[in-house]
């Protein structure tokens, strides 16, 4: 039971990450960081990471694949959010 809790909570995780995905794509189409909120991406991006380290430590391989992968797409929502809201700040200065 052990091994089917933490194998569809690993799947959980990658759904996770695969959340991110939507925001990072609408983003990238409109080419603005209108409406997304820095701090929260920036925070989930913060916590993710606490994540993949808890997981080293704990050789949770689940977390910290889950996790990475979560990292990597909401990195990229947050990433992608500065770049615009630079390019946005520059264009209004």
């Amino acid at each position: 039971m052990r091994e089917i809790v933490t194998y569809v909570f690993g799947l959980a995780l990658l759904g996770n990450a695969a959340l991110f995905v939507p925001q990072a794509l609408a983003i990238w189409r409109k080419k603005s960081d209108e409406g997304v909120s820095l701090i929260t991406f920036g925070g989930f991006c913060i916590l993710q990471v606490i994540g993949v380290v808890h997981g080293i430590y704990e050789h949770d391989n689940s977390l910290i694949v889950g996790l990475g992968v979560s990292f990597l797409t909401c990195g990229t929502v947050t990433l992608l959010t500065i770049i615009y809201r630079l390019r946005r700040l520059r264009a209004a200065a």
